[in-house]
């Protein structure tokens, strides 16, 4: 596969995170390369502050890297397929600014480069957090496929930045051209959002749970956390919780609140997701120990050094429908769990989870099912 872009600064090698030679799919697409095309045709000055959000595998900040952008970005594996695309394309060490989602943005942009997010929440949240960083000459360019620019997207821009218009699309890529008003009255930014759990669904009901803009299911609890919620492990014994792709944390708060004897460890590759997580667990006053991780699955977790692990995978990553992740998360949770320990994994019923964990513990269990979901589990022997 051809893993070179081809950019007005020269073709960088470029890849996704974690590297897998299996994998087909690039590290770029046809609106990243619209967007380098349209900053060198209309000889753009990138010699202030530019600013790149959302770049999902570094494809741009890397091709930009002599100009010393920042890039800010909630993926913890697109941050991680950055350091190694800038590194491979023989950028100098901090020739980019890296930032999260979490941190405070500059305080002056030049040129914001915006690679537009699935989550309108996230687009959001991130124009209201950056726009007071701007000024009336700054250069706003927003950039996507045709498919996830949408008549919200362009409203969104155009109530919290400024007039807004959009390019004709280029093998199926368009622009957002945005031109930032300074008298524009801004709304506040409604995140992060909170809200009360409703009843029956074990120890959290009731409770509050907390989230960040562009966390799954932020403004109400997703039917299959509510199926996981009310068949909740006993837990008894276990000594180590892991809420494997935390999301919100909810889950994980459940277990910490009915066995406060338990530590439990919240990992997800979000940012936001993280985040959320330590503010649902402690706007709970659960009384237990927490550990809040933002990584790769299970990497980094010492072989052996858990007793449960509870798990709703994704199967959409980074605008890809794959069971990628999932196996992911499957096998580093065998290699994290002690023998006797066990994963519980909730997924919908197409997906055949059963089958994969079979295949990588020898057993699957169906703990519970309805119509649309099932809860499997998988002991490590």
């Amino acid at each position: 596969m051809n893993d070179r872009m081809t950019t007005p600064w020269g073709e960088p090698a470029l890849s996704r995170f974690p590297v897998d030679p299996r994998d087909r799919l690039r590290a770029w697409d046809a609106s990243d390369e619209y967007l380098l095309r349209h900053l060198a045709e209309q000889a753009i000055d990138l010699s202030g502050t530019v600013v790149v959000v959302g770049d999902r595998w570094g494809a741009l900040v890397t091709a930009l890297a002599a100009h010393g952008p920042t890039q800010i970005t909630d993926s913890y594996l697109g941050q991680e397929a950055t350091r190694l695309n800038l590194a491979r394309n023989g950028a100098e060490p901090g020739a980019v600014r890296l930032l999260t989602t979490q941190d405070p943005p500059p305080d002056r942009i030049d040129v914001l480069l915006v690679r537009v997010p699935k989550s309108l929440a996230l687009l959001e949240d991130q124009l209201l957090r950056l726009a007071p960083a701007l000024h009336a000459g700054t250069v706003v360019v927003g950039t996507g496929m045709v498919k996830e620019i949408h008549t919200s997207t362009l409203t969104l821009f155009e109530r919290i930045i400024g007039p807004t218009r959009t390019s004709l699309a280029e093998r199926k890529a368009r622009l957002i051209l945005c031109t930032p008003d300074p008298s524009l009255e801004r709304p506040a930014n409604p995140w992060p959002y909170a809200y009360t759990l409703p009843g029956g669904i074990g120890a959290v009901s009731g409770r509050t749970v907390v989230n960040h803009a562009g966390v799954f299911c932020a403004d109400r609890l997703d039917i299959g956390t509510r199926f996981l919620l009310r068949h909740l492990p006993d837990g008894d014994g276990a000594r180590r919780v892991v809420d494997l792709g935390c999301g919100n944390g909810v889950v994980g708060t459940a277990m910490g609140l009915a066995h406060p004897e338990a530590e439990v460890l919240f990992t997800d590759e979000s940012f936001q997701a993280v985040a959320s997580a330590e503010a649902t667990y402690k706007a709970n006053g659960v009384p237990g120990h927490a550990e809040f991780r933002v990584g790769d699955g299970l990497s980094g977790v010492p072989d052996g050094s858990v007793d449960l692990v509870l798990n709703n995978p994704p199967f959409h990553s980074h605008q890809a429908t794959t069971d990628a992740t999932a196996w992911r998360m499957f096998t580093g949770a065998r290699r994290a769990l002690r023998p006797g320990g066990s994963l519980w994994v909730i997924g919908n019923r197409h997906l055949g989870y059963h089958v994969k964990l079979r295949r990588l513990f020898g057993n699957s269990e169906l703990v519970a099912s309805d119509p649309k979901f099932v809860l499997l589990r998988a002991v490590k022997r």
